[in-house]
């Protein structure tokens, strides 16, 4: 009886799988800011459904620099939205298996120090140790990555995730998901 105790404990209680997963674009909405903030410093009204297929300065060639600029302005990092469903499922999927988030962080000033401090309000349950906040995720040796960058995610030797985003609706070749809701499905 209590070997079987002790089975179903590690069962039920086994990390199963070493999960990446991106933050901009993945868990934070970076495309819905370049927009919002896009259309209240020019009064437009560029959507969402308008920049698919593409990045937001395809559309506006002519502000390709001023959209650069928003990861430079402080509060750009720390005042993304979550995207829909992401603290839920990702919370249930670190209950099931070792996760971390993988995010470049390096190439803008404030990126590093918002990104933690967004991780904080938005997903405590992830320790500052499960922060992998790089220039370069080649390093990344795991079961899964979840990335919305295919070049990202041609390198990595486990399963790539290629999570749906405008910029992304065209490429192929990789296994995709579209929402938390189908990442839940493909992991739990």
């Amino acid at each position: 009886m209590i070997f079987r105790n002790i089975l179903w404990y590690f069962a039920k209680n086994e990390i199963r799988m070493v999960v990446f997963v991106d933050m901009d674009e993945v868990l934070a909405d970076t495309y819905g800011a370049h927009i919002e903030r896009f259309n209240k410093r020019f009064g437009a009204t560029l959507s969402r459904e308008q920049c698919m297929g593409g990045e937001v300065w395809q559309q506006i060639p002519e502000h390709r620099e001023t959209l650069w600029q928003h990861y430079f302005e402080p509060g750009f990092f720390r005042d993304l939205r979550p995207l829909p469903d992401s603290r839920e499922v990702l919370e249930e999927i670190v209950s099931r298996h070792q996760v971390y988030i993988a995010s470049a962080a390096m190439q803008f000033p404030d990126s590093l120090k918002e990104k933690h401090e967004w991780l904080d309000e938005h997903f405590p349950f992830i320790h500052w140790r499960n922060r992998i906040l790089c220039g370069d995720k080649h390093i990344l040796r795991g079961d899964v990555l979840i990335d919305d960058r295919s070049h990202n995610l041609e390198k990595f030797q486990g399963r790539s995730i290629l999570f749906t985003s405008p910029h992304n609706i065209h490429t192929t070749g990789f296994e995709r998901a579209d929402n938390w809701q189908e990442v839940r499905a493909k992991l739990l």
